[in-house]
């Protein structure tokens, strides 16, 4: 008999399967952001950020081992409660 070779069509990992999560819970995870990127989008330094992550200042905070990263939706929602309305002149 001869042996199928086995296809591979964009899989991935150590088996040869796509990741064990189906599309629509993939898309249900958060976003999560570094700190270099929380920076650009406060237009501060990466600095400033983690001293804002260690007075607790920031929401969303998620620290895996050493690595620190932030919920992009619990920061964006953060600041939209901050902003405030230009006054009318």
């Amino acid at each position: 008999m001869k042996a199928h070779p086995v296809e591979s069509r964009g899989h991935s990992g150590p088996l040869g399967h796509r990741a064990l999560v189906s599309p629509r819970e993939r898309t249900s995870c958060p976003t999560l952001m570094t700190p270099d990127e929380v920076a650009a989008l406060l237009r501060t330094t990466r600095k400033a950020v983690y001293a804002m992550i260690e007075r607790a200042q920031l929401p969303g905070v998620i620290r895996i081992g050493r690595r620190v990263l932030l919920r992009e939706a619990d920061l964006l929602d953060w600041l939209r409660q901050k902003s405030t309305l230009s006054p009318e002149r």
